[in-house]
Parts: structure tokens; sequence; C-alpha cells
């Protein structure tokens, strides 16, 4: 028997969540308003506020919404036309808690050597020199143990499967809709090495509780179809069950739509220039059409996050970390994938979106900036096409980059900054889609003074100051100025 095979039956994990879809649902308007997440005791705080947040991708946009679901006057930010058009913009489309994993981790740094000198290459360092980058890569190496990684992990699964809780209600109470699909994550392995390593993993997410099953490669042909011509190509696969798929733009664009239907005010196309500090609190943000007010800010600025905070003491160990996809249209869709197939070798995801495959992965640590690199794009086709060859139309399809905003540790960084009434919603790295709604919903409670539903203390930046973890339960929101 197959060595994946003979473990399944003993690890597999029965789903303990349901996630059905609820198309019936209407869509939302000023007269027909969500159903507010919040009991009617809860929705306005002690103190309602005015709160500016910097940033409109996901992050942003889902911190907003829940904002002003309890109850605050709500604000947004941000130097683009729109919503989600820099990284949230064609994200690879997983919504994969269980695979939530930080980078960091036992035997990485030997990886990454290999990986270097591959022509498919998962990993991309460009040789400038850069201070930033050499002391983020540095404190990513600190965390390659496998006491880190476990630590770590539990804590991105944690974030994650409670964001996914968060995205099934919000799905449930609106109707809102985003090419979602709800049939899990295959991770697929091409070597027996890869198998073995998966049992890491595996012991992690036993721990935390998160549904599985293991496969061999019959079995991942039996989840995935599309894959019976690379049958020969397979080792194994986990499989997640409980994990989603969905297009990241669609979602936070038709969010915003719902947001301002609240009573959210977005201002695009204004450039955020700084913070102006009295005290110790902020007073107001300067922008390229003046100064705004608030009571609290929200720092979700992505990889552009350390620069606006940095003058206050506070050193974000945020880096840009470049990704890329491609968009393909799909031409025959008995060969194209159901779901998000990950494809261990490559680190690459494919994902299903309506009549489209999403392509995305790949990490180039070369700083700001977002060039289009050929030979990305040719990675991206080779990982797709080797497994569902035939699937869709490579000549039409669209190639993006984005700039990821990675932590050394993997975490997001969620809570309170060192300034009283600045608040921090960032670092979310390759799972800002995964992570959105979940911290969007915790930093709404932090905000409102409420304990948030699932421990943050260890998604703070507190994390990485002298002296370690604070606690995350809040005391009540600074009154208004």
């Amino acid at each position: 028997m197959h060595p994946i095979a003979a473990a399944s039956s003993a690890l597999s994990c029965n789903h303990r969540r349901t996630s059905a879809k609820h198309p019936n649902l209407p869509s939302i308007s000023p007269r027909n308003p969500a159903r507010n997440p919040y009991p009617a005791a809860q929705q306005q705080t002690e103190a309602p506020m005015r709160v500016v947040i910097l940033g409109a991708g996901v992050i942003g946009v889902t911190s907003a919404w829940y904002l002003a679901q309890a109850g605050h006057e709500v604000t947004v930010i941000d130097r683009q036309q729109a919503p989600a058009l820099e990284t949230s913009f064609a994200n690879a489309g997983e919504i994969s808690p269980g695979y939530a994993s930080p980078w960091a981790a036992p035997g990485i740094p030997q990886k990454a050597v290999k990986w270097l000198f591959m022509h498919h290459a998962p990993l991309i360092i460009k040789a400038r020199p850069d201070l930033a980058k050499i002391e983020w890569v540095a404190r990513m190496l600190t965390n390659c143990t496998s006491a880190a990684y476990a630590i770590n992990k539990s804590r991105m699964v944690r974030l994650a499967e409670y964001s996914r809780d968060c995205l099934i209600a919000l799905r449930r109470d609106t109707g809102i809709s985003y090419d979602e699909r709800m049939q899990g994550t295959l991770q697929l392995f091409r070597t027996q090495k890869q198998v073995d390593a998966a049992y890491k993993d595996i012991k992690v997410l036993k721990a935390d509780g998160v549904p599985f099953e293991v496969l061999d490669p019959a079995q991942c042909v039996a989840a995935e179809p599309g894959l019976a011509t690379s049958l020969h190509k397979i080792a194994g696969g986990l499989r997640l069950p409980g994990d989603e798929t969905g297009d990241c733009f669609k979602f936070t664009n038709t969010l915003a739509d719902m947001a301002k239907a609240a009573g959210v005010t977005f201002r695009f196309g204004v450039a955020i220039n700084r913070l102006e500090k009295q005290a110790d609190r902020i007073t107001a943000v300067h922008t390229s059409e003046g100064r705004i007010t608030a009571d609290a800010f929200v720092v979700a600025l992505g990889a552009y996050s350390p620069m606006m905070v940095r003058e206050f003491g506070m050193r974000l160990p945020v880096y840009p970390v470049k990704g890329y996809s491609i968009t393909v249209p799909i031409i025959d869709a008995s060969r194209a994938p159901e779901s998000t197939v990950m494809d261990e070798t490559f680190k690459i995801a494919i994902t299903r979106l309506g009549d489209r495959i999403r392509v995305g992965g790949m990490a180039e640590i070369s700083g700001f900036n977002n060039t289009l690199h050929e030979r990305r794009r040719a990675t991206l086709q080779h990982s797709v096409e080797d497994l569902f060859g035939g699937a869709g139309d490579q000549s039409r399809a669209t190639f993006w980059s984005g700039l990821r905003p990675m932590t050394p540790d993997g975490t997001p960084i969620i809570g309170r900054s060192t300034v009283a009434n600045l608040y921090l919603n960032t670092g979310h790295g390759t799972l800002g889609w995964t992570m959105a709604a979940g911290s969007g919903r915790a930093l709404a409670d932090i905000i409102s003074g409420r304990a948030p539903q699932i421990e943050t203390a260890d998604l703070a930046y507190a994390r990485y100051q002298r002296g370690g973890l604070r606690s995350s339960r809040p005391a009540l929101a600074p009154a208004a100025a």
C-alpha cells in the first residue's frame, strides 16, 4: 500500500463546520441593509469614534466594514482610484486556513540555496545591497527552528480559522458573492521527500483541530479530476476540506460598496503624506487634500506601513516580498482545477475562479520593485500546464505582480501600536485574503473596547518590543479629543 494511503484512515479528520453558499440572499442596498454582526447592545461602544483607515486593500476595507457595524464613523483613504488595486488585485485566490504556514521553517535555509539555482525557482533574491532586506532575512532565519515554526503556525492557523468563520457569517448575513467555492485545498506532492516532510504540518493541524485528509495519488485525482493525465507525476497530497477560494478583488470592491451603503466614506486618489502627533496621540493625517482629523487611526498600508510609523519610534519588520500571478481563461473545464491545488515543488497555487484559472506564487526579495519579468510568467505557465495541460488559453493570460507585506515570523501585526490612538493591521504576507475578515473583526473589537473572540496578544506589535508580549485585553478606546 502507498505510504500516504496507509496513514489516511488514521489521520483523516471530519470537517467540523458547514460553509454552504447562500445564493438566494438579497443584495445589499441602503434600503436592504446587511444584518449587523454585533448584537444590538454592542453595536455602539461607550464612545463611538471617528476612525480614519489608511489603505483600501482587502485589509483596510474589511476593517472599515466591521468598524462601521460596531457604530463608528469611518473614513478610508487611499492613493489609488478604487479599492484593491495593489496587493489585493490579483492574488492566488485561495482562502486556506489549514495551509497557513510561516515561510520560516526548519530546513528552509538549505532549501533556499537549492531554490536559487532552479530554472523555475520559487525564491528569487536580488543581490542589490539593502539594509532592510538584510535585517529582515536575518530575523526570518532566527525563526527557522522547530519550536518557532510550531508557535508561528499555530498563531496563523488560529487567526485564519477565525477569519474563515467570520467570512462564512458575512456571506450568510449579506449574500456577498465573489466567485466563491468551498471545495478545499489540495497540497500536491511530487516526491516522497515532500510527502514525508508534510507530517510536521499534520502534527500542528491535529493539535489545532483543523480537518485534513491524507491522500495517495489516485485519491488526489479523485479530488481533482483535472489531474488525471498527471497521475504519474504525483506522490501524494494533503487535502484541507475546510478551505475556500474566491476572487479577492471582487470581494473587496463589493464589500466597499456595502460599506458605503452603511455610511463609510471612501476618499480615493488621495496621497497620504504623514501622521501628525501631539503629546501621546495622533491628531490628524496630512494628505494631498489637506489635514484630516479623527479620534483613532488605522494603518493598513501593507508593505508601506513601516514608513508611516517610523517617526514614532516603531520599527515594523514588514518587508515587500514580490509575488506574481497569471489569470488564464478556461477553454476546457474538464481539465481545469475544481478548487486550489498547491504545487509544493514550485510553491505555486492554481485556483479556479469562475471561468478563469488564477496561478500565483513565487517570492522575489527585491524591495519596492513591481517590474514584470517574463521568466516568472514562464514558471507560472509551466506549473499549470504541467498539471492541468490544455485547461486554459495561455495566449490570453494576463500577467501581474504585487508586493506582499511579510513579517519575519509570518504572523501579521494587528492591534495597538505604541501611540495611544494608532492601530495596526498589516504584515499578512501571502495570507491577507485568507485572514482579512478575522483581522478586520478583531481590530474592530479592540478599537471598540471589547475583548476579541480569539487571543490577539501574540498578534500585536508588542511581540517585537523589548520585554515581549503584553496583554491583548483592551482598555476602553480613547475618548474623542
